[in-house]
């Protein structure tokens, strides 16, 4: 138990309730594996339910119901040889219990969720499985990558598909500030992103991304047909395609989604 956020471990109770059985189907809410990793286990889920990150940052709450809405759709998808539940085992999800009453204290509590996503993947960092995590702000990137990192002794590279570049100051932990902080402790190594917004990034940010040496492609160099995204996503592939390296996706980077910071394109 942790004072402000709460590791709740997965049980078939959870599964079996949120499971659509069908004659003649199988789901993966009937196969995967629960809390318990065996030799079949190829990946590991985590849901993060909390928006205390976004909301340190100045954004909006709602990540923290991301991973309850995946999941009922997931656990009914079918069980077949291109994806099999046996491959995976849910872990559990994190929930956020904390109550906060200024943006300092919403930063120091990130720290904290920090510490506990991080102690809880560390046992399932490395080279056996891919961690799935699901939910919550982009500020888990940070423990994510301090995890797989092993401490900064190997650390990653990353394709980030994002409008921002999440390299802020370091002036308290929160969701756009995980690049930075992650470089700079020596968890993060090539730090790519792929469609960020030209008009929507500080100065600061431009200037971190060359300080980083980090790979940028343009969203509105796609709406003009200068570059093509396609291109861009397989020159980054063939690039990392022999690194130890992770794909953060951040769901303000799709059209119309109900997130943080909302694009109507």
């Amino acid at each position: 138990m942790n004072s402000s956020f709460q590791f709740i471990p997965s049980t078939q109770e959870e599964i079996q309730a949120i499971t659509n059985r069908r004659d003649g189907e199988l789901k993966l809410g009937e196969t995967l594996s629960i809390q318990t990793v065996n030799a079949d286990t190829k990946v590991i889920l985590l849901g993060i339910e909390e928006s205390i990150g976004p909301q340190a940052n100045s954004g909006l709450s709602g990540a923290e119901n991301a991973f309850s809405a995946f999941l009922k759709r997931f656990v009914n998808m079918q069980n077949n040889s291109f994806q099999r539940g046996k491959d995976i085992t849910y872990i559990g999800r994190v929930q956020q219990r904390a109550q906060f009453e200024s943006v300092e204290q919403a930063r120091l509590l990130t720290s904290e969720l920090d510490e506990l996503v991080c102690s809880i993947l560390h046992p399932y960092a490395n080279e056996k499985y891919k961690l799935l995590i699901i939910g919550g702000g982009h500020n888990n990137a940070y423990p994510i990558l301090k995890a797989l990192s092993n401490e900064g002794k190997s650390p990653l590279d990353v394709i980030n598909l994002d409008p921002h570049a999440d390299c802020r100051q370091e002036e308290g932990r929160h969701s756009g500030n995980s690049f930075s902080c992650a470089y700079d402790h020596g968890y993060l190594n090539i730090y790519s992103v792929v469609g960020l917004h030209k008009a929507y990034n500080s100065s600061f940010l431009f200037e971190k991304l060359e300080q980083m040496h980090a790979r940028t492609t343009f969203f509105e160099d796609y709406l003009l047909n200068e570059t093509d995204f396609k291109r861009d996503i397989a020159h980054e592939k063939k690039l990392l395609s022999n690194t130890q390296h992770g794909i953060e996706l951040d769901l303000d980077a799709i059209q119309n989604i109900a997130s943080s910071a909302y694009t109507p394109s």
